[in-house]
């Protein structure tokens, strides 16, 4: 039974929102041939994506087209309908979000949320800006079917829509879900039908979805994609997975934590924090530490498809000094840094020995990766994918967990993306 709804003005936009779908395991169907179209694969899937072939139409057929497309589709078992924009404004918007209104006929409000951070197109102060620079500016306003003559987002829909126009900016961003609720339900009142919000991050993206779900207006989502994401999570079914991933990080540098930081922000996961100083303080309080890492990812984790072992070193305040450490145990700084490895390789072990639905594991670190394999009594990784620049896809080769899918990576390598993508990227594949 479809739960989604997604109309886009182009081809290639569609298969775009289809394929963040796909990522969170939702089914998409995208339309080809209206002709031939396949009631029972509409029956059969999470999502459906209409092309209507409308941005650089006519203003009225692009209208028409929407018009007729939302009558046919329209269902009350649709938790989410979504007009998907060209994330660099082009095309009828305007047109196109009144003709869904129209035909939906249940006064919603048009939530227009038109950043999409990865492709560094955001909205701030209500301008659009492509990778710093304003979108009248860029190269995109040159478009010779749909040029565009300003950045500031409520312009571009106040010349194209008959509805009442209004923004809600970073400050109001600010403040919350609850703040964000308690306005859509302001303009609600006053009548507003289209709503516009500046956003620059995924985080951002977060929150205005759960502001948008708590105030409990009637809404369909205006946007190129990455909102539409953040709303089917919060409001649609996920097929339920039976495989968990593991996250082992033990690196200490500034990279690790920004890419952490992220991730936390753009997927559920269970974060359970390592005291790394209770590894080297002896045997005792080494192994006592294990065990309450291992049976917090257990016990609290139970539900989690993704959970973290994560080394508290990764905030620059909780980091130790190795050579205090050497001179006291009189042995080499080499030595206390592989008994950390050591330590995160036997956390590891044990979450994977005692919960067999982890098929999947992301390590970060040189280090930590060669200890989880001999830990794993591993013959090696046998290699089957690059994720993003120096970070490989793979599968254990013999030992104990053989088979077992592996993301490594070393902890400065990426972006502040990097880690996010790779778990999205493991996910993905363990659900193909």
């Amino acid at each position: 039974m479809a739960q989604c709804v997604v109309i886009a003005d182009d081809l290639t936009g569609a298969n775009a929102t289809g394929v963040l779908l796909k990522k969170l395991r939702f089914t998409a169907y995208t339309v080809m041939n209206a002709e031939r179209l396949d009631l029972k694969l509409l029956s059969d899937t999470d999502c459906i994506v209409y092309p209507t072939d409308s941005r650089a139409v006519d203003a009225e057929i692009a209208y028409n087209r929407v018009y007729n497309v939302v009558k046919l589709l329209k269902d009350n078992n649709i938790k989410l309908y979504t007009k998907r924009i060209d994330s660099t404004l082009r095309g009828n918007l305007g047109s196109e979000t009144d003709a869904f209104l129209d035909a939906l006929s249940n006064q919603s409000m048009a939530i227009v949320v038109p950043c999409f951070p990865q492709a560094s197109r955001i909205v701030a102060g209500g301008y659009m800006l492509v990778n710093t620079v304003p979108l009248h500016k860029t190269e995109v306003a040159l478009d010779p079917k749909t040029p565009i003559h300003t950045s500031y987002v409520q312009d571009l829909f106040k010349e194209q829509s008959k509805y009442p126009v209004a923004s809600l900016q970073i400050n109001d961003i600010m403040l919350g879900k609850e703040h964000i609720a308690e306005k859509i339900k302001e303009y609600k009142h006053l009548g507003v039908r289209i709503l516009i919000f500046d956003c620059i991050s995924n985080e951002d993206l977060d929150t205005i979805a759960d502001g948008v779900i708590k105030s409990k207006v009637p809404f369909i989502a205006v946007d190129p994609g990455t909102f539409t994401a953040a709303l089917s999570r919060k409001l649609m079914k996920q097929k339920e997975g039976n495989s968990k991933v593991l996250i082992t990080i033990g690196s200490v540098n500034g990279v690790a934590k920004m890419q952490v930081d992220e991730l936390l922000l753009a997927q559920k996961v269970l974060p359970v924090f390592v005291n790394v100083k209770e590894l080297v303080e002896g045997e005792e309080r080494r192994t006592a530490e294990m065990n309450r890492v291992v049976e917090e990812v257990l016990n609290s984790g139970r539900n989690q498809e993704v959970c973290a072992v994560i080394g508290n070193g990764i905030l620059p305040e909780n980091r130790i000094d190795l050579t205090v450490y050497a001179r006291r145990f009189y042995v080499e700084k080499e030595d206390i840094s592989n008994l950390i490895n050591d330590s995160f390789a036997e956390i590891t072990y044990q979450i994977l020995l005692r919960n067999q639905e982890f098929k999947g594991l992301y390590s970060s670190g040189g280090d930590i990766t060669v200890a989880i394999s001999k830990k794993f009594n591993s013959a090696g990784i046998r290699l089957l994918g690059e994720v993003v620049p120096l970070a490989a896809y793979g599968e254990f080769i013999g030992g104990v967990f053989e088979g077992l899918k592996v993301v490594t990576k070393g902890g400065m390598a990426g972006d502040k993306n990097a880690l996010n993508q790779c778990i999205h990227y493991l996910k993905e594949q363990l659900y193909m």
